[in-house]
């Protein structure tokens, strides 16, 4: 069964965005609570406790009892929006549920003894598919966190949804059987691409040698070099041949 936290309000007389600037000047934060076939309650919070609130891993998934009033509400945080600069929260709603109230929420996923996963100290790679995964649940039986055990993993292992216990009366709102976490071989294609490109860089120095080596000579070059040169060494044959024939 899930505990409630307590959490202060004060019941908020006007709604409208006027309203609800006016109970910001004044230092909350205004909010609401609605649902559960009943009629919205308007309160402010002090925005201390809902950053402090805010703050903490689960926020979405955990039960609150407000007292507005004399009335103790039960209720989910729903939503919040915080100031675009600041960051400080500007409104929050709740939702009131019931013993027989049936809500969606996403619970997020913890990854333990990752350290005792054989294919990780192996070089596998995590893929953490699903960071959060979202339930049909009854309030009192909704699950901080959905945890899975990576020992014994090994490369080319995953966990699926159907294989994770859930508490009794929560359902993925997924019928499929999902994967959530898989660890997959290390990849070698980054290798595999970087050696031609390493390949090219090399061998165009040595391809810029040759060219600069063949300019100088390609220049100093002048008309007739090949001639005369052809001419300088035919001459030693022809002196040659009256003393062959000796």
């Amino acid at each position: 069964m899930t505990t409630a936290n307590k959490l202060a309000a004060t019941a908020r007389e006007r709604a409208g965005k006027g309203a609800a600037r006016a109970t910001r000047r004044d230092g909350r934060v205004p909010g609401v609570i609605y649902g559960d076939k009943a009629t919205p309650t308007l309160i402010s919070l002090d925005p201390r406790d809902v950053m402090r609130e805010a703050s903490k891993a689960g926020f979405f998934t955990r039960l609150y009892d407000i007292e507005v009033g004399g009335k103790t509400h039960r209720v989910l945080p729903r939503d919040i929006q915080f100031h675009p600069v600041s960051d400080k929260p500007e409104h929050i709603d709740f939702q009131r549920v019931g013993a027989s109230t049936r809500v969606r929420v996403e619970v997020p996923v913890k990854l333990e003894n990752a350290e005792k996963s054989p294919g990780i100290k192996r070089g596998g790679v995590v893929n953490l598919v699903r960071h959060e995964i979202e339930l049909w649940a009854s309030p009192g039986s909704i699950p901080s966190r959905i945890v899975i055990d990576m020992s014994g993993l090994d490369i080319g292992d995953s966990v699926h949804i159907n294989s994770i216990k859930l508490p009794d009366g929560v359902k993925p709102t997924i019928a499929r059987n999902f994967t959530v976490v898989a660890l997959r071989a290390p990849s070698v294609q980054k290798a595999e691409e970087e050696k031609p490109a390493e390949a090219a860089a090399a061998a165009a120095p040595a391809a810029g040698g040759d060219a600069k080596a063949a300019a100088p000579a390609a220049a100093g070059a002048k008309p007739g070099d090949a001639k005369a040169g052809d001419a300088k060494a035919a001459a030693p044959a022809a002196a040659a041949k009256p003393a062959a024939k000796k």
